[in-house]
């Protein structure tokens, strides 16, 4: 698990906190008519961690998409959870960058606990 990740560190960075999406993922249209061979593939492939400097996630397979941000050009972390994400322990977290650009990532697990992770580290600096 986290293997763009932890390829990636630079020198004195260390993972803090790694998560990744949630099986409510294979609850869908796409991976009953795929016979869960898409989300299945989503799920070993997206990573999302946070290190002791910055977020990093990777999303995709063979088209990827990258999205880096040091912790200290961090303005907002939004989650989102419905009634069922609240019950099974999945939501969206949207990331405020400065600049205000926002980044969406959906079905994450635990997401107030990525949220408490990047908050933490906010507070020690």
């Amino acid at each position: 698990m986290c293997r763009y990740i932890r390829q990636n560190l630079v020198a004195g960075e260390y993972i803090v906190y790694h998560t990744r999406l949630h099986w409510i993922t294979f609850v869908s249209w796409k991976g009953l008519l795929s016979l869960f061979i898409v989300p299945f593939i989503e799920y070993i492939t997206n990573e999302f961690a946070i290190t002791n400097q910055r977020v990093i996630i990777k999303v995709g397979f063979i088209s990827r998409r990258i999205f880096e941000i040091n912790i200290d050009k961090i303005e907002s972390i939004y989650v989102n959870q419905n009634l069922w994400g609240r019950i099974f322990g999945y939501g969206a977290v949207v990331i405020t960058g400065s600049g205000g650009t926002k980044e969406y990532f959906h079905n994450i697990s635990n997401p107030l606990e990525f949220r408490n992770r990047v908050q933490e580290i906010l507070t020690e600096r």
